[in-house]
Order: structure tokens, then C-alpha cells, then sequence
């Protein structure tokens, strides 16, 4: 209260020009973007503040020589019925595409080349990615004691339940994919809390989900097709389109030192523009950036609590967008291709969004994604751009089998030093620390990935539940 008294008192001055709103949102990323739509629909004021200046995020869609290409997330998954419902309200200003058939093909890299992740019995019986002894082995997974310690890794997981290969070939593999992480050091519960779920709940893996497919789905779960999506015309087009609803005189872009303090019954935050230094009262405040960017944007929260939650380790990663008019009829009819750990290449994998979605890349040409570094390889990350770009050319030849005299038209690099959140053994106390704050601090939301998962669909769940909270909408 003496805190709270003296916050009061020492900025008195500040709020006499004070705009006022019932939310502020802390960020224009697809969290915050979400939450301020949802929001703004049901005519709550709501204004969101962004230190770039331009709305999105990590989501940012470029346009260039017949190409449409995305520096950040290149698709998401409809895991929820959320994810539906947003594109529904929205109502033809942006249209969810789901991804073509043929592209359901995964791939992981062995050897010299690509095979197919197996998607039966009989290719997960020939397939050469799994020892024969851990092919047998799966047979017995249904039958194998349940784990018991809740801080368990996925490795450790994957290594008890279904083998060594099957680690080394799928688990590690798809984890590069999704967290370029470190399978020994994502915890399970919080990293793959669906997966841990299953064995906890029913045994097995195997068990769990032919129990989860026979359990009735009403209406409203088959909303979730769990069919990759992205939106025709570029990712942008959500962030754009719900950002237009919000409008502009509701969203500062380029907001510099922002700072979140309690102010009687309600929050004060302060901020400086071009126009100078600026001050806005809320009835609630919703943070949804980096942990990294919480200890300068909330210093009222004690040192020993925030360092719980700021010590959230992220993966660096480049994203290298390729384009060829002409693939001289090569055709590359799969999601993609991931690359084990254990193969020693410079690269996490390779995605093909022309292959999933139309308009990508010119009629007989292609676009592919590159993933560099991660949490195992963050020194690549900080290549030169032309040794990065000669990489990116050396595995186009290796891995994708193009004639060596054929030259990408495009090229184009994107860092990330914050890219992915990893979900480590931390987590555990980030996450009760949060809840904690919440309760002492009423009217303050800590959201965004450093919690509830990474995805573009666990961001628009997240982002739904809050918006959900404030209002009956």
C-alpha cells in the first residue's frame, strides 16, 4: 500500500493530460492483436501500445517477384475450435487456407537423403528411420509403466516409451521443427503437455489415443480440424485485418520506454512517441511480449519474483526464404523436410509452403523455408549474411537434389534472436510465479509465450480465454 501511495503521489503530475481506457495491451503481436479485436468487438476501449512500427509480431509477410514469403511463422494448426471462430468473425476480411493434401508428407533426413515419416503400419514396419528392435519395441508400448516423475524430458520420454531411434528419428527431429529446442531439456508437461497428458491419463500413448478417438466430439470440438492453416495472401492479412478493426488512433506504434506502474485502483502506463512523453490510465493492463522486455516494463515487481519469470530461455534462429521461378520440374510434394541432431547438418530442416499453399511462388517455380540454429546451433545464427546465403545454397544442391547449375531468383535472411520460448525445468516456477502476481496485482494479465504454449493457435486460445474474461463476448 506504501508503494502503491507513493506511485500514486510521485506521478500525480503525469495523468492530468492522461488518456484513459478499460485495456491496455502491451504488445501488437498476434496475442495482443487477438485479445484487442475481441475486445474491441464488444466495445471495451482498448488501446495497444508496440515498440515497432508496424504491427504483427514475429508475424511479417513480403511480397517480391511472384513470391509471397514470411520472415516468422510459417503456418499454424487448427488445435482449436478458437482458431475457427476468429476467422468466422471475421467474415472474409482475411481466409483461413488449409494446406493441400499432397503436403501432408513429412520428412526427415537419414543418411544422404530424405524419407518419409512413416503414416501406416506397413511404412512404419519398412521404413529404414527405426532400429528393428525399437520397431518391435512400439508393439509393447501400450503395456510399459506409466512415468512418475513430472519434470521428466521429452527425450527421456521418448527413449522409455518407444526407443532410442525413435528419439534420435522423430521426437528430435520434430522438436528442431517446433521449438528449435533440446529434447533432454524441454520438459514434457510443459512443452508437450498433450502428449504428456496421455500417458498420464491412460498409460500409453497408444492407449490414449484410440481413447481420445472414440470419446464424442460435439459440434463445437470438430471446429478443430487439426489441418495446417495459414491465410490466403500471406499471414499478414489476420494481423492486418484485425488491427483495421481495432483501427489506428487505438494502436501506438513505435511506443519507446514503456512503463507499467499501479496507480490507485488502476494502472498508469508511460511512454514516449515522437510527440514526446505520453501517460495512458487502465482499468486492466495485458502484457503479451518477451519475458525479456518484463523487468523494464513492470519494475514495480520485486527483483527475486521477476527474475523467476525473465530467465525464460529462447532460441535464436535464421529464416532464410528461397525462391526459383523454374524447379526444371522437380517437384517437392511434402510439408517439408526436418534434420535429425544426430545427422550433423547445419541446418534444422526445410520447409515448402508452394507446395502446401497456392500463390507462393510463380506457376513451375517453388519457395522454400530454412531453419538455422536453435538452441544446438546458435552460433550459425550469427554468420554473415553471404556465409549464411552460400549454407543455404550448398544444401539446396545437397538436399534437395537441384542441378547444381541452377540458381535461386531469391534470397533472403531473417534473425531471430527471441524466436521460440523453450519450455525448460524453470517453467515450472515461471508459471506459478505468474499466478502469483495475478493475485496480489488484481487487474494485471501476464500472457503471450511465456506460457500456455508457442504455436499461432496457442496464441489465439490464450488470447480468446483472456477476452473471454474481461467481457461476455
Amino acid at each position: 500500500m506504501e508503494h502503491q501511495l507513493t506511485t500514486n503521489l510521485s506521478h500525480k503530475e503525469d495523468t492530468q493530460n492522461a488518456h484513459t481506457v478499460d485495456v491496455l495491451v502491451i504488445g501488437a503481436g498476434l496475442t495482443g492483436l487477438t485479445i484487442g479485436f475481441l475486445l474491441a468487438l464488444s466495445e471495451k476501449k482498448v488501446h495497444i501500445l508496440e515498440k515497432a512500427d508496424r504491427v504483427g509480431g514475429q508475424i511479417r509477410t513480403f511480397r517480391e517477384k511472384g513470391f509471397i514469403y514470411e520472415s516468422g511463422p510459417n503456418t499454424g494448426v487448427n488445435s482449436y475450435p478458437e482458431i475457427f471462430e476468429l476467422f468466422e468473425i471475421l467474415d472474409g476480411d482475411c481466409i483461413m487456407e488449409t494446406a493441400r493434401e499432397e503436403s501432408k508428407r513429412r520428412l526427415i533426413w537419414k543418411g544422404d537423403r530424405f524419407h518419409a515419416l512413416p503414416s501406416g503400419l506397413f511404412s512404419a514396419i519398412t521404413t529404414p528411420l527405426f532400429t528393428l528392435g525399437d520397431k518391435f519395441r512400439i508393439l509393447g508400448e501400450p503395456f510399459r509403466a506409466k512415468g512418475n516423475n513430472p519434470d521428466e524430458s521429452v527425450g527421456e520420454l521418448a527413449v522409455r516409451r518407444l526407443g532410442k531411434s525413435f528419439l534420435q528419428y522423430a521426437v528430435d527431429p520434430f522438436l528442431s521443427g517446433v521449438y528449435a529446442g533440446d529434447p533432454m531439456k524441454l520438459v514434457t508437461r510443459y512443452a508437450l503437455p498433450k502428449l504428456y497428458n496421455l500417458e498420464q491419463q491412460y498409460g500409453s500413448f497408444i492407449r490414449g489415443t484410440i481413447a481420445k478417438a472414440r470419446q464424442p466430439k460435439t459440434a463445437y470440438d470438430r471446429l478443430a480440424t487439426k489441418k495446417v492453416f495459414s491465410v490466403e495472401g500471406g499471414l499478414d492479412r489476420l494481423t492486418d485485418a484485425m488491427a483495421a478493426v481495432i483501427q489506428p488512433h487505438h494502436i501506438t506504434l513505435s511506443a519507446a520506454d514503456v512503463t507499467i506502474r499501479p496507480y490507485a485502483d488502476k494502472w498508469m502506463a508511460t511512454y514516449s512517441t515522437a510527440d514526446g512523453e505520453q501517460t495512458i490510465i487502465a482499468e486492466r493492463v495485458i502484457t503479451t511480449t518477451g519475458a525479456y522486455t518484463l523487468p523494464a516494463l513492470l519494475p514495480f515487481i520485486p527483483k527475486e519474483k521477476m527474475d523467476l519469470i525473465s530467465n525464460l530461455h529462447y532460441a535464436p534462429v535464421v529464416q532464410a526464404s528461397v525462391g526459383f521461378r523454374n524447379t526444371g520440374g522437380l517437384r517437392f510434394d511434402a510439408f517439408g523436410g526436418l534434420v535429425p541432431s544426430c545427422e550433423k547438418k547445419e541446418v534444422l530442416g526445410i520447409l515448402f509452403p508452394s507446395a502446401c499453399f497456392a500463390g507462393r511462388a510463380p506457376e513451375g517455380g517453388a519457395l522454400f523455408s530454412f531453419f538455422i540454429g536453435g538452441v544446438k546451433h546458435a552460433d550459425l545464427t550469427t554468420w554473415p549474411e553471404e556465409e549464411l546465403k552460400a549454407l543455404v545454397k550448398r544444401e539446396l544442391h545437397a538436399m534437395l537434389k537441384l542441378p547444381a547449375e541452377a540458381e535461386p531468383d531469391m534470397i533472403r535472411i531473417f534473425r531471430h534472436e527471441h524466436a521460440i520460448p523453450q519450455y525448460e525445468q524453470s517453467s515450472g516456477a515461471r508459471l506459478e510465479t505468474i499466478d502469483e502476481l495475478q493475485t496480489r496485482y488484481p487487474g494485471l494479465t501476464l500472457a503471450g509465450n511465456i506460457k500456455d504454449g508457442i504455436g499461432m493457435a496457442d496464441r489465439i486460445r490464450q488470447a480468446t480465454e483472456i477476452a473471454n474474461e474481461i467481457t461476455d463476448f
